[in-house]
């Protein structure tokens, strides 16, 4: 067996909030399987939340009729999600800033800001047919398990 498998799924997904669980519980086996932290694995698991929210909500505008696509794959401790809607697409340079002062006590719109806080790298592009991509990536070391305290 490898020392470092690569490990992925690919998920299609009706544009339904209750299935957001699934991908989570695919990322969350995911980790285990890799063998990363619980922390880790938390901060992972809600920049997920995050995008595949917002393709629900923004991109699809919550038609169960359209699909998102996830992919997650783990390799070498490179975490790489990819969220697709069936949307319109949008202007990422049109995203107010959450933590302008005039944006601060809004109850939404923080979901981008997330994805750019727990993870490495935020893209987003233009799907072949018109929705929105974000992709999304973190480096990860798998945890170690040690008898001794770290000094």
């Amino acid at each position: 067996m490898p020392v470092n498998p690569s490990r992925h799924a690919h998920l299609v997904l009706s544009s339904r909030f209750e299935n957001i669980e699934i991908a989570e519980r695919s990322l969350v086996d995911l980790c285990g399987q890799a063998g990363f932290s619980g922390d880790d694995c938390y901060w992972l698991v809600t920049a997920l939340r995050e995008a595949a929210a917002n393709a629900i909500r923004h991109g699809n505008r919550q038609d169960p009729e359209k699909s998102v696509l996830i992919d997650l794959r783990i390799h070498d401790g490179e975490v790489l999600i990819r969220v697709e809607d069936e949307g319109e697409g949008f202007d990422i340079d049109a995203i107010p800033d959450p933590t302008e002062p005039d944006y601060l006590l809004r109850p939404s719109g923080r979901g981008i800001f997330y994805m750019r806080q727990f993870m490495t790298g935020v893209t987003f592009s233009r799907s072949p047919g018109g929705g929105t991509v974000v992709e999304m990536t973190r480096r990860l070391e798998p945890e170690t398990r040690s008898s001794g305290n770290e000094e």
